[in-house]
């Protein structure tokens, strides 16, 4: 499925600005996709299809779920998490994409876990870094993300777990995991 056809089929899911956003968050991963060497077909495909059902109903979300292989857990956290989850069964049943790496990219993108393979976080970056975004931190995280995918991805998932904290959120396991994860792997190279 190339970009165009791919954007034409999430359209009608996303609000204007959405749509928008799922293109920059494409380009962006695009971009990434070509510096560490990933395969750009599999990257835009996770990217156009990163937040299909981020407007689907609450209800029919927390049903996916629950009738899933999907952890119930994810219940129990803000319904802002669901959708990426949600989506990597849904691309699979309603588009046919069974690649493993999209359908794994799409369902972190939410939350990151341990052990991200690099195609999982290029998207969580991308969704992070894309232009139109714009928050304390990003400056730091866009400068990390072309030269040290992991230390970019810690910065991220680091000032991610500091505003639910300072909003005193819950803040889904797999999301502290990952921060733990991307730390000790890190070790002492936590400066890029």
């Amino acid at each position: 499925m190339n970009r165009h056809d791919a954007l034409k089929l999430v359209k009608p899911h996303l609000a204007e600005e959405r749509y928008a956003h799922t293109e920059r968050v494409t380009d962006t991963a695009i971009r990434l996709a070509k510096i560490y060497d990933e395969s750009e077909q599999a990257v835009m495909l996770a990217a156009v299809f990163h937040d299909y059902a981020k407007y689907r109903d609450q209800k029919e979300m927390r049903k996916i779920i629950a009738d899933s292989d999907l952890p119930n857990d994810l219940l129990a956290y803000h319904h802002e998490l669901w959708h990426g989850p949600v989506a990597s069964l849904l691309i699979s049943k309603e588009f046919g994409i069974d690649n493993p790496d999209i359908i794994s990219a799409i369902r972190w993108h939410t939350t990151g876990t341990i052990n991200m393979q690099p195609i999982d976080k290029i998207i969580y970056l991308a969704d992070y870094i894309e232009p139109g975004r714009d928050f304390p931190g990003l400056d730091q995280v866009r400068q990390f993300s072309t030269n040290n995918l992991d230390y970019a991805c810690f910065l991220a998932v680091r000032n991610s777990i500091c505003f639910l904290l300072n909003k005193e959120r819950l803040i889904y396991p797999d999301t502290l995991f990952m921060y733990n994860d991307l730390n000790q792997k890190l070790g002492d190279h936590k400066n890029g």
